[in-house]
């Protein structure tokens, strides 16, 4: 498919992407490409920032007109809510947000897309979150927000692991106090028993990662999800599809939250499908 050029002039208006690295970053393949192709006079920036700065470019941004907002990716998740001045309740449960917006007087808003567009990427592929038992590794800002949605989406048992076992024993106690019904609590990475197991860890972004968890104890039933998109398929993934497991890509988490996305820095929207049909999506 021959790229789509987008609109550049002193109208334009620009949503940054910020994260660290950006080498992986999909986002602006499947944001821009709709944006052409829409007549949307607006682009998605990749902005290469180490959490030290995190603070000090958003500051730098927010007073430019035609700055609409940012995406938020690792390791700025966490950080980015405690910047926001305004917070959805998805993302105060979750700890974390993905997105801030630019709100009319200068003021941030953040909100947190990642674990509904998990979880409708699993409906779309018919599995049912509803009454099942679900593992999280990783407890930072995307696994935060998969697990609040999936406990939203009615599991009736959310483990989560985390090599900082602080930040999984404070996510289980949020789970709990706005689910009351929901079992939650900090364990192990061992995925025997569980119905879904996510990986919400950067482990697989770099060659010679080792796996998030041990696949050799993995049920053929057992849906696997991952979050990381440096490249199609995971060596989590392969692992997990030679057991006879099905599995989810880290891009289908994306495409099925841009349209919520879109609605939310205030553009036409549209579905996820016409998303897929004009992405110009890489992989390195």
């Amino acid at each position: 498919m021959k790229p789509l050029t987008p609109l550049i002039d002193g109208h334009t208006v620009f949503i940054a992407h910020i994260g660290f690295p950006t080498h992986s970053f999909k986002a602006p393949l499947i944001y821009n490409p709709y944006f052409a192709d829409a007549g949307i006079n607006a682009l998605v920036v990749p902005m290469a920032c180490e959490a030290p700065q995190f603070e000090s470019l958003i500051k730098a941004l927010l007073p430019l007109p035609n700055f609409k907002g940012a995406l938020i990716t690792m390791p700025h998740k966490v950080t980015a809510l405690a910047l926001a001045d305004t917070t959805s309740p998805v993302a105060s449960v979750a700890g974390a947000c993905n997105a801030l917006k630019r709100g009319t007087n200068g003021e941030l808003i953040a909100d947190m897309f990642d674990g509904a567009g998990f979880v409708l990427g699993l409906k779309g592929k018919q599995f049912d979150p509803m009454g099942k038992r679900a593992l999280v590794v990783g407890s930072g800002g995307v696994g935060s927000a998969i697990a609040a949605s999936l406990a939203d989406a009615g599991v009736a048992e959310v483990g989560v692991f985390d090599v900082n076992t602080a930040a999984a024993t404070a996510l289980a106690q949020r789970l709990r106090t706005h689910y009351p019904l929901l079992r939650a609590a900090s364990t192990s990475p061992d995925p025997s028993g569980y119905d879904l197991v996510v990986n919400a860890t950067p482990l697989g972004m770099k060659t010679g990662d080792p796996l998030p968890f041990d696949t050799d104890k993995l049920a053929p039933h057992t849906f696997v999800g991952e979050v990381v998109m440096s490249q199609a398929e995971t060596p989590l993934l392969a692992a997990a599809r030679a057991k006879g497991c099905p599995v989810q890509l880290g891009v289908d988490m994306l495409f099925e939250q841009i349209p919520a996305y879109l609605e939310f820095f205030g553009f036409p929207t549209t579905s996820a499908a016409n998303l897929r049909a004009l992405a110009q999506i890489k992989y390195n």
